[in-house]
């Protein structure tokens, strides 16, 4: 009889420790350990980029991008237990924003020339990384950063005068608390859809079925476009009634299969390239917030662009009734003679115009946003039957009918 064999213990291998980084110390792309202080240095694209721009060659679109990798991953500032990357897209608006109102408040021609050119790189920046589907800060940046220093040169440059009372400064102060709240709710979750509890009525073979589908055509399904049809969809945004009626023909489920986040979409939701992942009832991604507008935070995206017009129409309002007394407003904005003799007065009319640009572009929005809701269609509706050519126009192209969902109310 032989004796029983006792299982031999394998010797687990010890990983090394990794030592604890300092403040100034992290880790790179590459897996490295690096040090703050060495950010300039070991570089051979930035040297060649150098070298090219010193005897006027042309550079590479890949080295630009390979120089702009490194730079933003060596954008660090020290911090406990290792230095925390700085994404770089939000510094430039704290530079340029107050530089460029600083020049504009010279003169009226370099108003009118700042002041125009900061819409138009705004919507080329925007268009470059609405192509290139990518998130960006800049944008999230560039609205946080108007506020607080629209507020700053109203504290530091109109209140001093005597003409903004105790009351209306803090009407304006809470408005300024109430923008802030908005926005941290309509920044939380837009209504990203579980893949577990939308794949959970699904069997495996259909999923494999489904997944051979999405491999072989990902921008779109035989029979339907690259889009995505709404029309075979349910009206009701009930993702677990939709996942329990779509189980049972996988022929169907494909029209509303996604293969990224590997789930069946409810009816209206869709999957954002930039985020990265489905949202119920998808409206639109805001490079305002840095987020999708969906289902979860619609409401708050309004009330924000709500009181956001509010506040700034009332810190206009009060900003040209202490620089340009006994005129009204509308006549202030237009004509308000010597307000460019002193530098002061200047730089609060620059930031009064420039509040009025920001505020017409948000209040378009918020026009775009009532019309939807009142028609019951969400932009990206909009978008796919103007591109299908299935919508009427309506009120020189300001109203979208897409005739699928304006039956029923919000």
């Amino acid at each position: 009889m032989k004796g029983s064999m006792k299982p031999v213990k394998k010797k687990k291998t010890e990983e090394p420790e990794l030592e604890p980084l300092c403040c100034c110390e992290y880790i790179d792309r590459n897996g490295e350990k690096n040090h703050v202080a060495a950010c300039l240095c070991d570089c051979q694209d930035l040297d060649e980029g150098c070298d090219r721009w010193i005897t006027c060659k042309s550079l590479q679109p890949e080295t630009c991008e390979r120089i702009m990798d490194t730079i933003s991953d060596r954008l660090r500032i020290p911090w406990l237990r290792g230095a925390k990357k700085v994404n770089i897209s939000i510094i430039p608006p704290l530079v340029l924003l107050p530089v460029f109102l600083h020049v504009a408040s010279w003169h009226f021609l370099l108003g009118v020339v700042v002041l125009t050119s900061l819409p138009v790189l705004a919507l080329w920046y925007y268009y470059l990384t609405h192509r290139r589907k990518e998130q960006t800060l800049f944008f999230l940046s560039l609205g946080l950063f108007s506020l607080g220093y629209m507020y700053y040169v109203f504290l530091q440059e109109v209140v001093p005068r005597g003409r903004v009372g105790p009351v209306q400064l803090a009407v304006l102060t809470c408005g300024l608390f109430l923008i802030l709240l908005a926005l941290y709710r309509a920044k939380r979750n837009p209504g990203y859809l579980n893949p577990a509890s939308s794949d959970r009525s699904l069997s495996s073979s259909q999923l494999e079925f489904l997944n051979r589908k999405g491999q072989e055509k990902t921008k779109g399904f035989p029979g339907t476009d690259t889009s995505g049809s709404l029309n075979n969809r349910t009206a009701k945004d009930d993702p677990k009634g939709s996942s329990r009626m779509l189980a049972g023909s996988p022929t169907k489920a494909k029209e509303d299969w996604c293969a990224k986040c590997q789930l069946v979409r409810p009816a209206r939701a869709w999957h954002c390239r930039i985020c990265g992942i489905c949202v119920r009832r998808m409206d639109h991604h805001c490079v305002w917030i840095n987020s999708c507008v969906g289902e979860s935070n619609h409401q708050a995206f309004i009330l924000a662009l709500l009181i956001f017009l509010l506040t700034s129409v009332y810190g206009i309002t009060l900003t040209l009734d202490t620089i340009c007394r006994d005129r009204s407003v509308f006549t202030a904005l237009f004509y308000c003679p010597g307000v460019y003799a002193n530098y002061s007065s200047a730089l609060s009319f620059t930031c009064v115009w420039y509040s009025v640009i920001i505020t017409a572009g948000m209040a378009y929005i918020f026009l775009i946003q009532l019309i939807n809701i009142s028609y019951n269609v969400t932009e990206r509706e909009v978008q796919q039957a103007l591109r299908q050519k299935t919508g009427r126009r309506l009120l020189c192209g300001l109203i979208v009918d897409t005739g699928q969902y304006n039956r029923a109310h919000l």
